[in-house]
């Protein structure tokens, strides 16, 4: 389990886990989450409270909005490797 921080107005690098599922809970800010597994890519909306997994193999990206941070709380299934 890890916490993360992006700040506000940040992007994050695009980025696909090719051995782990990542669990995903919002704790503050407001921001977006783009995901794309095969031919479904969708936008999601994030902020406190919510809840999203990344299953693996999806590619993926967050966006803070533009007035605060964006933190969440990352799980990783099986333990992240290394």
């Amino acid at each position: 389990m890890a916490k993360f921080k992006l700040e506000a107005g940040q992007t994050s690098v695009a980025v696909v886990h090719r051995t782990i599922e990542e669990f995903w809970y919002f704790l503050s800010g407001r921001g977006e989450l783009w995901r794309r597994q095969g031919e479904r890519e969708e936008v999601v909306a994030v902020g406190p409270g919510t809840c999203l997994t990344i299953p693996t193999g999806t590619r993926f990206q967050f966006r803070a909005g533009p007035a605060e941070a964006l933190e969440a709380l990352g799980i990783t299934l099986p333990p992240w490797p290394g």
